[in-house]
């Protein structure tokens, strides 16, 4: 009962403050930023199922995989180390770090611009407060591989 009402008052918190509705947020910490920031670096997790990570084995099912999801969601949000879940869930490269630059902002070295990664996970990127974790859940067209646990991290 506890976990249900942590994610739906983070997705109240979410779509009050930011533009994805497809974001659940930590409401412990501050939901969004005062000012879109320029420029974010990120840390995820992606959680994807059968068939949805290109180039990936992944054996769960859709429903695993998101109540695995959610279950690490969880964690993270009572303080599990983000890095660990990274490196021993994500169906996508560790460390999975990615810095980006907002729409209408040059990027910097080694920067991504936010319209080179699906909407899903760069909209909950750039909807985050530093050191928030958010969850772009999966959805066909704007994140289609699966659930992005994210973490930012500047």
């Amino acid at each position: 009962m506890r976990t249900f009402l942590i994610a739906a008052m983070a997705l109240i918190l979410c779509v009050a403050g930011c533009d994805d509705d497809m974001a659940v947020l930590n409401p412990l910490l501050p939901s969004k930023p005062l000012v879109a920031p320029e420029h974010v670096r990120v840390q995820h997790v992606l959680i994807g199922f059968n068939g949805s990570v290109p180039g990936r084995d992944v054996t769960r099912t859709r429903n695993e995989a998101e109540s695995l999801a959610q279950d690490l969601l969880n964690s993270a949000w009572e303080g599990a180390d983000f890095e660990e879940l990274v490196r021993s869930y994500s169906d996508a490269s560790f460390p999975g770090i990615y810095a980006m630059a907002n729409d209408g902002v040059p990027n910097g070295a080694g920067e991504f611009r936010r319209s080179s990664f699906v909407s899903g996970f760069a909209d909950v990127s750039f909807c985050l407060s530093v050191r928030n974790i958010g969850m772009a859940a999966y959805d066909p067209v704007t994140s289609p591989y699966g659930w992005h646990l994210i973490k930012r991290l500047e």
